[in-house]
């Protein structure tokens, strides 16, 4: 190995333990973030919940950011301030919060609250941590309406919720996510609601076509 090649070996190895540092350092960094906000929308609530009378909440908030941002910034405007509660709101328990977004951003998260079905939420959040979607794919994946599209959404919620648990634990990809794009099932010729047997019996029609042609 001739000196040129050694220095070239040794950069790449102390960029990937510069990467490595980056992404421990973001990812400790953004948790800690999610934290404070969690706490600051717990705080707020625990405020708004002393007084009953109308708009208390909204004046709180506006007082608030109008003193916050000017100190630490747009991350405490108004808009974000509401989400902080209604992260709280979603996950008065804080670790059920970190389990479901635990390596999501702040925009992923706002994208997500807004998400009113529990199952609905978590399929999108679980596959945003799977796949890397951006802020925008996943914009872009919940106003297609993916999880309506998938046979997964049709199945009874406690089936729904063992399918997310182990597609999380055991990182196994299940059928009912890997057959959703709706130009897969034009592909197979199924309508939405097929079933187990026509999904098997599309698939293997499908193959026994793709060996014809290529004979």
């Amino acid at each position: 190995m001739s000196k040129i090649e050694k220095k070239i070996d040794l950069f790449d190895k102390i960029s990937v333990l510069i990467e490595q540092a980056r992404r421990k350092v973001a990812i400790t960094i953004n948790e800690e973030m999610v934290l404070l906000y969690w706490n600051i929308g717990k705080t707020i609530k625990e405020e708004i919940m002393k007084s009953k009378r109308a708009g208390y909440g909204e004046k709180i908030v506006q007082s608030l950011t109008a003193q916050l941002v000017p100190k630490y910034g747009r991350g405490f405007s108004k808009r974000n301030l509401w989400y902080m509660v209604q992260m709280y709101d979603t996950y008065p328990i804080l670790q059920s919060l970190l389990g479901e977004f635990k390596g999501l951003s702040w925009t992923h998260i706002i994208n997500l609250l807004p998400i009113k079905d529990n199952l609905k939420r978590q399929f999108y959040s679980l596959l945003c941590v799977k796949e890397h979607w951006s802020t925008r794919t996943l914009q872009e994946r919940i106003s297609s309406m993916l999880y309506e599209r998938t046979a997964l959404s049709r199945f009874p919620e406690k089936t729904i919720e063992n399918q997310l648990k182990e597609l999380k634990e055991k990182d196994k990809m299940i059928p009912e996510l890997v057959f959703r794009d709706p130009y897969v099932l034009d592909f197979l010729e199924l309508s939405d609601t097929y079933s187990e047997k026509d999904l098997e019996r599309a698939i293997l029609n499908a193959q026994l076509k793709l060996e014809n042609k290529g004979k």
